[in-house]
């Protein structure tokens, strides 16, 4: 015979005081184990979405990034005659090659400085990201002293909004507008004329060759051709793969971080689970006592306690969820690790977070309440009516 819910329901209602420091404790663990997680899914969301499907990526073959590839003028005009790369609507190869450089600037408002992607682009990279619209100004004229900021750039970094100066790679450059790129990478980012940047930074190579394939299935098929061509070096990818290696070891390392954190915090949300349920198996010796004359098997005393830490961890789970749940308001800057680049990007929350940040309140409600619940069931009747 098995004690109904609405005993453990009503014994938690009676020890409201132990009962909500006891889930509080575990809410704060779940929600550092979520808002971690939210970090690195956001990271990765962010980037992965930077990509197009159709797209794809050309760079050295066993360059981690962008801006440590180089692909030279000769390897960019045998690419480029590729039979797999779309056309525009003009009659124009939808194909740009890119250069990709890194640089400081200061913070607006304090003095200290962090890594910036300036991207040099072509007639068509505007044309291969949709997602990037103007919000401001104009895009920068070919061959002048001109750049776009992502909204981004704009909002963060001194010299960066509309009509301002930067200076960088010998020269100062003019903002002349101001795009968002939605919730992608390229909102990061300081785009000018290829061809002028390479100049101003003495690159002689680009970074990168990016195209539209006329028909995505053939990917493999365009992947070989330029992989296995002798006079080519270089590797390719499709965009939303090569952006989802950009993340992969900044996001592995949040994942590492907060699990190792959680550890750590559970285990102090555990012991308090535990104490609470101690303190409850020995203030209710005699009424195990009469459970156990009335019938009640040990296995019913067993499963009722152990409810009753599963109730606690579930509560503390819940709440921790809720609160870590706006998170999602918050947008940050930091450092990608595989570009070294500063990047904004804001936290999610996804089904599996709170999937996983629930399995594991239960969890650790299950830990601090195995042993007492082992402790009630082992009680004989006649030692718990005599100690009441």
């Amino acid at each position: 015979m098995a004690l109904p819910l609405s005993y453990n329901v009503r014994n938690l209602w009676t020890r409201r005081l132990t009962t909500v420091l006891t889930a509080s404790g575990m809410a704060l663990v779940v929600f550092v184990f979520a808002a971690i997680l939210m970090l690195a899914q956001g990271l990765q969301k962010t980037l992965v979405a930077t990509g197009s499907y159709d797209n794809v990526v050309v760079t050295r073959k066993g360059a981690g990034a962008e801006v440590q590839s180089a692909v030279t003028r000769d390897q960019a005009s045998i690419v480029e005659t590729d039979p797999g790369i779309a056309v525009g609507a003009d009659g124009i190869n939808l194909f740009a090659k890119e250069l990709v450089v890194l640089i400081t600037l200061p913070k607006r408002g304090t003095d200290k400085r962090s890594n910036v992607t300036v991207r040099g682009i072509g007639p068509a990279s505007t044309a291969l990201r949709p997602q990037v619209r103007l919000m401001d100004g104009r895009l920068p004229r070919a061959g002048s002293l001109e750049v776009i900021a992502g909204k981004s750039i704009a909002r963060n970094f001194a010299g960066g909004g509309l009509g301002e100066k930067l200076r960088f790679g010998m020269y100062e450059w003019t903002i002349v507008g101001v795009f968002d790129a939605g919730n992608t990478a390229f909102s990061s980012e300081v785009w000018g004329d290829v061809e002028q940047l390479m100049q101003a930074f003495r690159r002689p190579v680009y970074s990168s060759l990016i195209f539209k394939l006329s028909d995505p299935s053939r990917f493999e098929e365009v992947q070989r051709h330029i992989e296995d061509d002798p006079r080519l070096t270089l590797d390719v990818d499709r965009e939303t793969v090569y952006y989802l290696k950009q993340s992969e070891a900044t996001a592995r390392f949040f994942r590492v971080l907060g699990i190792s954190l959680t550890i750590i915090f559970s285990l102090g949300a555990t012991i308090g689970a535990m104490i609470t349920m101690y303190a409850s198996v020995a203030g209710r010796t005699t009424e195990i006592g009469t459970l156990r004359a009335l019938g009640f098997r040990r296995r019913s005393i067993l499963l009722a306690f152990l409810l009753e830490a599963l109730f606690l961890g579930l509560i503390g789970g819940v709440f921790g969820l809720f609160f870590a749940s706006f998170m999602q308001l918050i947008t940050i800057s930091m450092l990608n690790f595989q570009t070294y680049s500063e990047l904004s990007f804001s936290f999610s929350f996804t089904p599996g977070i709170v999937i996983s940040g629930l399995l594991f309140a239960v969890l650790m409600g299950f830990a601090g309440g195995l042993l007492p619940a082992m402790r009630a069931a082992r009680m004989k009747i006649v030692d718990s009516l005599r100690a009441g």
